[in-house]
């Protein structure tokens, strides 16, 4: 894996120095980490909002909730 250097600022990295020594990684490892939370994050948050949008439109939340109800998923699970 090729590496790169980022900067930030002392409060951050003592934070990720922390964090990297509380659960017994590198630094590196720590980063990749929060940074993958913070992905899974906002992509909750994206979900989460446009379900909000759906909610506040009858019609439209109506016409999810049909195409959930009757689309078929082939996982092999009923």
């Amino acid at each position: 894996m090729s590496t790169t250097t980022i900067r930030v600022d002392t409060d951050t990295h003592a934070q990720l120095a922390e964090l990297a020594k509380t659960s017994n990684t590198s630094l590196l490892q720590t980063v990749s980490a929060a940074a993958e939370a913070l992905r899974r994050q906002r992509f909750a948050e994206d979900v989460t909002s446009r379900l909000a949008e759906m909610r506040a439109d009858d019609h439209i939340w109506s016409q999810y909730l049909h195409d959930a109800e009757t689309t078929s998923v082939s996982d092999g699970l009923n």
